[in-house]
This record gives C-alpha cells, structure tokens and sequence, in this order.
C-alpha cells in the first residue's frame, strides 16, 4: 500500500531515563541506576513511529531555542518533516523516567517547558498550510495545553480527516477531544476518562464508544489489546516477548495504527499492527530508540 498522510499535534521532549534494579516507593530512593539522555515526547514518538511505519508524517510543536536543535535534527533524520516546529525562549520539555530491571514497568515524570507555548494559531496555520483534507490521519496525546488539541480536533472533523487520540496523560477536561475520533487509552488512562477504577476494560471501553461516538482501542500491556465500537468488543492477543522496557511502547501503538490507517488498512487490520509493532518496542531500551520499521512489523506479524 502507498504511504499515507499523518499530522502529529504533540509533545517533544528530553527523555532523562534511569534504570533502577527496582522503582521505588513513596519516600524511597534506590540506588544503583544507569542514566542515559535520549529523544522522546509523546508526539514526537508517536510522529517517528509512524515515520518508520511507512507514512509521510508532519509534527507540529515546539522546542527550545537554546537546547532543541538536535531534537530537531533527529526528527528529521527520522523522516518526519518538522517544518511546523517553532522554536521558543522557553527550554525544551523534559521528562525524567525511572525503569525498573525487574519489570521493564516506568514511572515518568514531565515538565512541558516549550511544548506549553504551542497556540492555537499555530496549529490553525499548520493545518491550513497543509492542506488538510480527507487524506490525512490527524494524532493527538495529552502533552499540549487543551486550546491547540481542541483546534485540531475540531479541524479534523470538519476536514473529515481521521483523528486518532491517545488520551494520555488522561484528562478529564479534555475527553470531548475524544468525541468522534479512535482513543487509545491504556487501562489506566480508561479508568479515568470514565471514572470507574474497578470496571472490567471491555465494559468500560464500550461505555467510552458510547460516549463518545469513535472507537475505543485499549491497549493492555502483556495482554494485547481490544476495540470497542458499536456494540462489540474485539480482543488482539499480545506477541510472547521478553519485557526490556515499555517506556514508549503505548506512542509506537499509537504512531503506527496512525500510519496504518494512512496506508488504507481497516481499523480491525491497523490495530494487529500496532500490537505487532509495540511488542518489538518492549523488547528495547527508550522511547525512541525502540521504535520499529515497517519490514519489522511485517516479520512480526508473519510469525
């Protein structure tokens, strides 16, 4: 299938990740962690993963101007045309995340810096200079102030773009971004967007379809995966893997159902993909780093 067409409106980051021989708890330090720098935010994670996926993607947000250049840069060996990316007196956001050895399991912790300065305008301009129409697949995550995702929301409805959104971190001032598009929440995040903690997933992803009128995709770590839309639930068994780390592996889920779809795959079709490709991602250090190719996927999904 020919590459597709995805705009990305989300966060670019510095990932400060430490493995620990466990995470800690509440008051607790650990010794004995491993730092390492690297590329991360969830939208330029999920922009990459679709790059890699196969799709022309275009991400629209910010990074400092004293410390974003080789975010940029990266960004743009990656294959993502990063055009869109403004560069602000603010520095470039940064998130610190711990990863335990034992589990592969993360706790993160984010300071937006630049990302918060990406307006509105800027994403109505973006858009208009991009021409967006049917042909696009238009992704969105919860790392952006509300003003800009609900423009691109609201855009891409009336464009009659697809409109992925992965509710994550999951707000609930923001679900009526949800409204109409295919949310990909993780357990947790579902849990908040419909304020049952203790409801079994299935249940709550088909109260959330309801809702909001789009598809629900919950990704379910060890477990897969499964869709929620009119009525139904469909499950996708997860890959049998060796954990190494899942910091990103909900972006690359995302990044390549986005690329996906682009690429004229069903949604039934696009979600196996995307649980193909995040199980690669697991099995890899970063956020980033992890992220696999489309020829992977495809030796994935072959097996």
């Amino acid at each position: 299938m020919a590459a597709g067409r995805v705009i990305v409106v989300g966060s670019i980051n510095l990932d400060l990740l430490v493995r620990l021989p466990r995470l800690p708890v509440l008051g607790e330090t650990v010794l004995g962690g491993v730092l390492t720098r690297q590329h991360g935010g969830k939208g330029a994670n999920q922009a990459v993963a679709a790059a890699r996926a196969g799709a022309s993607v275009y991400l629209v947000g910010a990074v400092g101007t004293a410390d974003g250049r080789e975010a940029v840069e990266n960004l743009a060996a990656s294959g993502v045309d990063v055009a869109w990316v403004r560069r602000s007196d603010k520095p470039t956001g940064l998130a610190v995340v711990l990863v335990a050895d034992d589990t592969g399991e993360n706790q993160i912790a984010v300071a937006p810096g630049a990302n918060a300065e990406v307006s509105a305008g800027e994403v109505d301009a973006a858009l208009t200079a991009l021409e967006l129409g049917p042909d696009h697949v238009v992704v969105l995550s919860c790392e952006l102030e509300t003003a800009p995702l609900r423009l691109a929301a609201d855009r891409a409805r009336r464009a009659g773009a697809r409109l992925v959104v992965n509710p994550a971190p999951a707000r609930v001032d923001a679900v009526d971004l949800l409204v109409g598009a295919i949310a990909t929440p993780n357990e947790r995040e579902l849990a908040v967007l419909t304020g049952e903690g203790g409801q079994p997933a299935r249940e709550g992803a088909l109260a959330l379809s309801d809702r909001t009128g789009g598809p629900v995709v919950v990704t379910l770590g060890k477990r897969g995966a499964l869709l929620a839309y009119s009525g139904r639930v469909d499950q996708f068994d997860a890959y049998q893997v060796r954990t190494r780390d899942t910091t990103g592996a909900g972006d690359t889920f995302t990044g390549v159902l986005a690329a996906s779809l682009a690429a004229g795959h069903d949604l039934r079709g696009a979600v196996r993909r995307a649980v193909a490709a995040a199980a690669l991602a697991v099995t890899r250090d970063g956020a980033r780093a992890s992220l696999p190719t489309a020829a992977e996927i495809d030796r994935m999904l072959a097996r």
